[in-house]
């Protein structure tokens, strides 16, 4: 975007605030490259996370995502002759040392793209870093932005570090050997024994140059990864060091790829940025008018880091192509998940339709129907795999609302005609019964689901073998899902005028019947989580679940029972930043999401705070009290404050359930940024 309609979102930094430290490590920023390739760090450039990296490329299948360029050290050399590191530097101690000669004074998102000032007295510099679409490439542009009257050079020195590994393998893991470096000119190549391609490397700028200097650093903490109970020491490998001089004139400029030499001179940096500036822009100038400024603009380009070309499946490109579609699929939450289907249909209305992306919202659904299998949409895309895994008794449901949504907005028969058999097929696999126990029982039209060792809801956790909340049996949102899905069909299918429309309607009564009948729980004045629970009875949790019984397009539980059931869910589970997942009188509740892998899973559903239930939760509250459309802006205001947390500019999967509700999880989730988008939509629409 030009100047004046960049959007900014500035964090000055103090060095005097004894915040400052906490907040350069814990703020983080994020870049993707549309391929499901990232770069990622926290603001002060010290990697605390197995994922932090200057460029994270997505490579064929089975090599995944890799981490090919780990840290980049920086030094600069002021006039007096000394070399100081650029902004803040880590001491022993895991420390920061904020009061140096050249210090951060400010962080800022500029279309979403991360921005450094420092002040290296009497200079400012500008350290900028982008990420082209579609290409595993990282340039990294340093700037003089003032010197404060004086004719000046500055020399920066810059240090590339590797450990090449997939991206969410052990950091502790060995370094490979040998690591051999081979230059041409100003094109330097870095390669690892094995598959991998190599890492490109060149720097532009007046009297760039390479030493060849070859060393290990000392072994590095990731203090994330040890609060998470995992290996949080390791080397990395250092081939030499870049240096080069900049001025008021004379810009630096770092590419890191693993693309072609061809495919990098096809634009210099300068234009590189400007396409990618350009294609920012276009993206804000299609979304929805509610959210084309401000921070829900912010959202949008946040919105665009989840949808992807997945670069590991080429069977699925070549069978797209044959069709003339194109591959799409989301991204789950970065850092460390691949495409999952429930995510994605629950995200895909605010990541795509939300954001005027309807064309890329049909080619993923589209990709998804291919790989029905047995009536179920798969569950996941493990990481290098071609292959899904199928165990989930909702991602298939919640993919006949996603159509729903997708047709509201497109209007597009074709597709649905193209889908239809396939709509028909799932529900006849679910009623005769499927995987993984899914079927409806004959005895009340419900829909149950249960196997033992699978967790096959969203309430998903599962560690050494211990699935934490199987909920097996007849779940809540499982039914509110199938009804939901049973109406959806029943329309489709009187418009194409087949017969079929009458059963699956009888269907859908005899679901709704036993629903109300069987999962009000008098006593406690909402509905019961699940019923004919394993093990016999019913279980009376208060978890959000029960919302998507009156949150849907067809809700399936009674009129006048919404009230008691939004009432019971607003004083139980609703926070500034979203929904617990389980009320605080219950005995198994958790407050806080936090220690190693067991402790967290313990707690993963079991109180902690999911930022996607807003969505839920607002569409539950819209329906209730249509007289009061203006009051949904204040259920949003807690998650909109949170973009200064965390991932900049992003929401975070999941947060504590007690104050300060601090951000845990993955620190940017699809389904996160698609739901608060679409609120922000809803405010408008409804005011």
């Amino acid at each position: 975007m030009n100047q004046g309609t960049q959007l900014l979102r500035k964090l000055p930094w103090d060095q005097l605030d004894p915040r400052a430290h906490e907040e350069l490590l814990t703020r983080e920023w994020l870049v993707t490259n549309g391929l499901g390739g990232y770069a990622t760090g926290t603001v002060a450039g010290v990697c605390t996370r197995r994922y932090h990296g200057l460029l994270i490329a997505a490579l064929p299948n089975p090599l995944g995502r890799v981490l090919m360029l780990n840290h980049l050290a920086e030094e600069l050399r002021l006039p007096d002759g000394s070399f100081v590191p650029l902004g803040s530097e880590e001491r022993a101690d895991g420390s920061l040392d904020l009061h140096g000669p050249a210090r951060l004074l400010e962080f800022r998102l500029e279309d979403g793209l991360p921005v450094w000032r420092f002040r290296a007295a009497p200079f400012v510099l500008e350290k900028r870093l982008f990420m082209p679409h579609l290409q595993n490439t990282v340039y990294v542009r340093y700037r003089l932005l003032d010197t404060d009257g004086r004719d000046g050079r500055l020399r920066l020195k810059l240090r590339p570090a590797v450990h090449f590994r997939a991206h969410d393998a052990p950091v502790s893991l060995p370094l490979q050997r040998p690591y051999t470096l081979t230059a041409v000119e100003d094109r330097f190549e870095l390669r690892a024994p094995g598959p991998l391609p190599p890492l490109r490397l060149r720097l532009t700028g007046a009297r760039a140059a390479f030493t060849v200097e070859a060393r290990r650093t000392p072994q590095i903490l990731y203090r994330i990864e040890e609060s998470r109970g995992y290996e949080a020491r390791g080397e990395l490998h250092s081939p030499g060091h870049f240096r080069v001089d900049l001025s008021a004139t004379e810009d630096a400029i770092l590419v890191a790829s693993t693309e072609s030499w061809e495919t990098l001179g096809a634009l210099d940096a300068e234009e590189a940025l400007a396409a990618e500036q350009s294609r920012r822009q276009r993206l804000v100038a299609v979304a929805h008018p509610a959210v084309r400024a401000g921070a829900a603009a912010e959202l949008v380009l946040a919105a665009d880091q989840f949808i992807i070309t997945p670069e590991g499946r080429p069977e699925d490109r070549a069978r797209a192509h044959a069709a003339g579609d194109e591959v799409r699929t989301v991204i789950a939450g970065y850092h460390w998940f691949t495409d999952w289907g429930r995510d994605t249909m629950i995200s895909l209305e605010g990541l795509t339709l939300v954001t005027g992306r309807h064309l890329e919202a049909g080619y993923i659904l589209r990709t998804f129907a291919h790989h029905v299998k047995d009536g179920l949409i798969p569950n996941m895309f493990p990481e290098g795999e071609k292959e899904g895994l199928y165990h989930t008794a909702d991602a298939t449901l919640w993919f006949f609302h996603a159509l729903d949504r997708y047709l509201a907005a497109t209007g597009d028969r074709q597709t649905l005609v193209q889908l239809l058999p396939t709509l028909q097929g799932i529900v006849h696999h679910h009623l005769r019964g499927t995987r993984f126990g899914i079927a409806v029982d004959p005895a009340d039209g419900l829909l149950r689901q249960g196997a033992e060792g699978y967790q096959l809801t969203w309430m998903d956790a599962k560690v050494d073998g211990w699935v934490v909340t199987p909920r097996r049996g007849k779940a809540v949102e499982i039914n509110a899902l199938w009804y939901n899905a049973l109406r959806l069909l029943e329309g489709w299918l009187r418009e194409a005028g087949d017969g079929e429309a009458d059963a699956v309607a009888e269907h859908a009564r005899r679901c709704a019947e036993s629903f109300n009948r069987r999962f009000w729980n008098p006593a406690a004045g909402h509905l019961h989580d699940v019923v004919d629970a394993e093990g016999g009875g019913d279980d009376p949790a208060c978890r959000p679940n029960q919302l998507l019984a009156l949150s849907l397009r067809h809700p399936v539980l009674e009129r006048r029972r919404w009230e008691p059931v939004l009432d019971a869910v607003e004083r139980h589970l609703l926070t500034p930043v979203g929904l617990r997942s389980l009320a605080r009188h219950h005995p198994d509740y958790k407050p806080n999401y936090h220690g190693d892998l067991r402790t967290r899973d313990a707690a993963y559903h079991q109180g902690t705070v999911w930022s996607w239930l807003i969505g839920p939760f607002v569409d539950a509250w819209l329906k209730v009290h249509p007289d009061d459309p203006g009051g949904i802006r204040r259920f949003l205001e807690g998650l909109l404050a949170h973009l200064n947390e965390a991932c900049i500019g992003s929401v975070s999967e999941v947060f504590d359930a007690e104050p300060p509700f601090t951000p845990r999880g993955c620190v940017a989730q699809a389904w996160g940024v698609a739901e608060l988008l679409r609120c922000l939509v809803l405010v408008q629409a409804t005011t």
